[in-house]
């Protein structure tokens, strides 16, 4: 059973976090990433680049170019970001192995209580539920203990395997925003699918993948 929402309250610890889908065959464990994942991160990073690519967001022409980082201050940039309640990055790690990525960012408080989901997958592990599951355990801990009120995700329209994730997990259908990202080199219009935490009360995300 879900607890009603409440909202954040200034002060409360929330980083870091490791949830556990125990239900998963084998568990789906989303954790933050450590300075000692380097070699297996850039591995997983560097054989799928080619199949995240058309997904990837860019720098529209014109920004200022950003400067490379070792691993070492990308870790340390994510848990600032999560530290300061920006964002909740996970990595996805099944069979002790990590498998790719999902992340709660642009979290505003306030009034607002709201923040997207993005994530990816190691081509070798897709059809199998992995990402379906894991982006379910990070909005249902965003929904509930993370004390966030709702969460979109937005997908670009060619995005097939994207648009079917939240077909199955029942999130509402938003609309098209046209020209919403930069992706891959281009404006790109994506649909925004989005859930509050009055939609789950009594039940969660991964309790509708097991009972649909």
């Amino acid at each position: 059973m879900r607890m009603p929402w409440r909202p954040h309250l200034d002060g409360e610890a929330r980083w870091p976090v490791v949830l556990r889908d125990l239900s998963a065959t084998p568990p789906i464990v989303l954790r933050p990433l450590r300075v000692a994942d380097e070699r297996d991160w850039q591995r997983v990073r560097r054989d799928n680049a080619a199949y995240v690519q058309p997904w990837e967001p860019t720098l529209p022409p014109g920004s200022p170019a950003r400067a490379p980082v070792t691993f070492r201050q990308f870790v340390r940039d994510l848990d600032v970001e999560a530290r300061a309640d920006r964002a909740m990055p996970w990595c996805i790690e099944v069979g002790g192995r990590i498998v790719g990525q999902v992340h709660l960012f642009g979290i505003v408080r306030a009034a607002q209580q709201s923040g997207a989901a993005g994530y990816w997958l190691d081509e070798s592990v897709t059809g199998q539920g992995i990402a379906t599951r894991a982006v379910a355990l990070a909005i249902d801990h965003a929904l509930g203990a993370g004390g966030l009120h709702r969460v979109e995700v937005n997908i670009r329209l060619d995005n097939v395997p994207s648009l079917r994730l939240v077909e199955r997990l029942g999130l509402r259908d938003e609309g098209v925003r046209q020209r919403f990202l930069h992706i891959d080199g281009a404006w790109r219009d994506h649909r925004s699918f989005a859930i509050t935490a009055e939609e789950l009360v009594g039940t969660s995300l991964l309790a509708r993948l097991s009972h649909p």
